[in-house]
């Protein structure tokens, strides 16, 4: 018997607004036994989150997050998948529990680093950016100048920090369509899975 994993880790991230979590419920719906983790549920409340010397709330920010409780959440769904599959020489692809964590703080905690199989960014330009997040309504709402003065300023750091990542990035181009950044991660996944299964049953 090959090396046999019950669960794969897959991560979906980017700047705010890239098309992340759009991504993640379509390759929810097409792949087989899949479930998805959104950072954006471990947000803690609006009273527990620290403002700048400008006054704006420091949301883009780790310790906006409850990333303990997201990391046993993500523990609970590991041990739960382990004991759901079923282990025999037949196991297929189909069989394998495939988890989709999505979020734009991902890939700067460290307890994370571990978990991936397959790893994605989604980028999009300065002001295609700004443009989407003016779409969207905020709880609560952007203050005036916070995307310059706070969303877009943090997003920069981060990227930095991402310089720093040991293993494979796969960047993809945020302004190609819903369609287009589904069918390219999509074959991909499918071809770790298909890899997955040959491990399973060498």
């Amino acid at each position: 018997m090959g090396n046999r994993r019950h669960h794969r880790g897959n991560v979906t991230s980017c700047v705010t607004n890239g098309g992340k979590t759009t991504l993640a419920k379509n390759l929810q719906k097409h792949l087989p036994n899949c479930s998805v983790i959104s950072q954006d549920d471990f947000f803690k409340p609006e009273s527990e989150i620290e403002t700048d010397k400008n006054g704006f709330l420091q949301y883009d920010v780790l310790e906006a997050l409850n990333m303990e409780k997201m990391m046993s959440t993500i523990s609970c769904w590991m041990e739960s998948a382990r004991r759901s599959v079923v282990s025999t020489d037949r196991e297929s692809a189909e069989e394998i529990p495939i988890l989709i964590i999505e979020g734009f703080l991902l890939f700067n905690y460290k307890p994370l680093d571990t978990i991936w199989n397959r790893s994605y960014f989604l980028t999009i330009p300065y002001e295609e950016c700004k443009r989407r997040r003016s779409t969207r309504v905020y709880e609560p709402p952007d203050s005036p100048g916070y995307f310059d003065g706070h969303v877009w300023p943090m997003y920069l750091k981060h990227r930095q920090e991402m310089q720093d990542i040991t293993w494979e990035v796969v960047y993809l181009d945020g302004t190609k369509s819903e369609e287009d950044l589904f069918l390219q991660v999509y074959e991909d996944l499918i071809q770790e899975l298909a890899k997955q299964k040959c491990q399973v049953t060498a």
